[in-house]
């Protein structure tokens, strides 16, 4: 691949997916996701050539309640999907750590939404999940980052495609809005029920759209008011031999 050149990254996921069905070959792909709605129509797609385990580490969401919801609904659309499907997607979550994304994104607070520190904030989130990939055993890492119509995924591409060059571990190409992905993952949200958030989820993008996040924190900590997604659903998480890593 050019990486100088507009790639249509749908095409090459399903040429690898082409080539693994010739092999008779379903690989093991830790996931990235930022909530549950990017994870909607991606789980939907991706279980039917694939074992996957989704991946939420989003130390860019501020604030920490709304960090908790996120994760908690990631959680029961995950155990909702596989009922109702009968797949058996797990989950892994990585903790909570917002002053590492302030560090990776030091000095481009004031950039445009889509411009510098979101790349570095993909790449940081990226590389975690690299680096889980590796010591998990995983055949493929990837993103759900790509349904959305709000980020680019020639630069989300690109940002993975870098990544993979430090770890020994295969990076999966996606854009996951093609072929209408992004109206089915509203579709989905409908269907199950989905909390669909109002901003990505860092604060400097937050302050420029105008998002109260006094009021999201008060809506989150009253949402998650006797939730506990490890004790509700414990059949997705991710175990070794019977291990929850």
């Amino acid at each position: 691949m050019n990486l100088n050149q507009k790639i249509n990254y749908d095409k090459v996921m399903m040429k690898m997916v082409q080539n693994w069905q010739t092999a008779g070959i379903r690989p093991k792909i830790l996931l990235h996701a930022c909530c549950a709605p990017c994870s909607t129509t991606t789980l939907e797609r991706m279980t039917e050539f694939a074992e996957v385990t989704i991946y939420y580490a989003n130390s860019n969401i501020h604030p920490r309640a709304e960090y908790q919801r996120r994760e908690y609904v990631q959680q029961k659309f995950i155990h909702d999907f596989n009922e109702k499907t009968g797949n058996h997607v797990q989950f892994i979550a990585a903790p909570y750590r917002p002053q590492e994304y302030f560090e990776a994104v030091r000095g481009l607070e004031k950039e445009p939404e889509g411009g510098k520190r979101c790349r570095a904030c993909f790449d940081y989130r990226l590389d975690t999940v690299a680096k889980k990939a590796v010591e998990l055993g995983f055949d493929y890492f990837g993103s759900t980052l790509t349904i959305s119509p709000h980020k680019n995924s020639q630069v989300i591409n690109s940002v993975g495609i870098e990544v993979q060059q430090f770890y020994d571990v295969h990076y999966l190409p996606s854009d996951f809005k093609k072929g209408n992905g992004y109206l089915r993952s509203v579709e989905m949200c409908k269907e199950y029920d989905v909390y669909r958030q109002c901003y990505c989820g860092c604060m400097f993008a937050a302050k420029q759209q105008g998002v109260d996040l006094s009021q999201i924190r008060r809506e989150a900590l009253a949402f998650m008011e006797g939730k506990d997604g490890q004790k509700e659903f414990p059949e997705i998480r991710f175990s070794i031999d019977g291990i929850e890593v």
